[in-house]
């Protein structure tokens, strides 16, 4: 990667991407793109920023001509629980954001990443230490635009040569940005909740276990994956990627070995239940470690000493 287009830098991910890849490329080296929602000051001040809606080819084509873009980073993305109350505006934003993506990296002869994810998987699919490769059934918009963007980037990599890698991200907990509307959320806002107010209300519930990532891995299993040598790629577009699997008692036992008097009680969202229940409760990450060195860095417990390092000063 020389020249980075970030689709969606004021998400989540891109959030803390943008800054991650500007201190490895160069501030000048990484353009963020965002439409509605504003992108944060560092972001802003740092580098190179565009508004422009993803959807419209030809201004995002203007945008990779003018900062001689090679690689297209694109985040953007409706999320499962939000996606399920808007599924024709989800698959809209989801697929033509993903086929204009690759569509241009056709033409620029570029590279693009599609982030996948564990809704990929349906409720047929095996649930504990999921395959690589296995049965995807899906019954989100969210997971089924995922698997269709998984086939588009293998279809383009054949047809026309693209070089398209993804990883198939499971939760991810940030305490820099608060998730948009994710099945996973829970796991990002018990830690504010916590801070603040001592208690939290989780709408999944007891038993339900998902895999999780923390941020700095998921920034730098991105930055490995696209990095790797293509040779050694079997994959390319569709890697589990994990570091710790737990359910909502588990995380709240941690978080209680450092704020004693924190209580969690229930009240479960059917829907957000019921997409957590088709999800696998675990991944099998092992294509990931073969073919290109994946190592987490992070599990809970190294995860919660430092979320509660950071957020504890900010929200106190």
């Amino acid at each position: 990667m020389k020249n980075i287009l970030v689709l969606g830098a004021a998400g989540q991910i891109g959030s803390e991407l943008v800054p991650y890849l500007r201190k490895i490329y160069g501030n000048t080296a990484v353009v963020a793109t965002y439409r509605s929602t504003p992108l944060i000051p560092q972001i802003m001040e740092s580098g190179p920023c565009e508004n422009m809606d993803a959807l419209d080819a030809k201004i995002m084509f203007d945008v990779v001509k003018k900062y001689d873009i090679d690689t297209i980073i694109n985040l953007v993305a409706v999320l499962s629980a939000v996606g399920e109350s808007k599924p024709t505006l989800a698959w809209k934003i989801n697929m033509d954001s993903t086929l204009n993506s690759l569509e241009i990296a056709k033409e620029i002869k570029g590279a693009v990443f599609l982030p996948s994810s564990i809704g990929a998987f349906g409720p047929t699919t095996p649930m504990d230490n999921t395959p690589q490769d296995t049965l995807m059934r899906p019954t989100t918009v969210y997971g089924i635009s995922k698997v269709a963007a998984e086939l588009l980037g293998d279809y383009y990599f054949l047809k026309f040569g693209v070089d398209c890698r993804g990883l198939r991200y499971p939760g991810i907990i940030s305490n820099v940005t608060l998730p948009g509307g994710g099945t996973t959320d829970y796991a990002v806002e018990i830690y504010y909740e916590a801070i603040k107010h001592k208690k939290y209300t989780c709408n999944l519930g007891p038993g339900t276990f998902l895999d999780m990532m923390y941020m700095p891995d998921a920034l730098r299993s991105l930055v490995e994956l696209m990095e790797a040598d293509p040779s050694k790629l079997k994959h390319r577009n569709c890697f589990n990627v994990s570091a710790m699997s737990f359910d909502p008692e588990m995380i709240a036992a941690e978080i209680k070995k450092h704020i004693p008097e924190f209580e969690m009680t229930y009240e479960v969202n059917p829907v957000k239940q019921a997409i957590a229940n088709s999800w696998p409760n675990s991944m099998d990450h092992s294509a990931a470690q073969q073919e290109w060195g994946w190592k987490p860095e992070y599990d809970l417990k190294t995860m919660t000493e430092d979320m509660l390092r950071i957020l504890t000063p900010r929200l106190s």
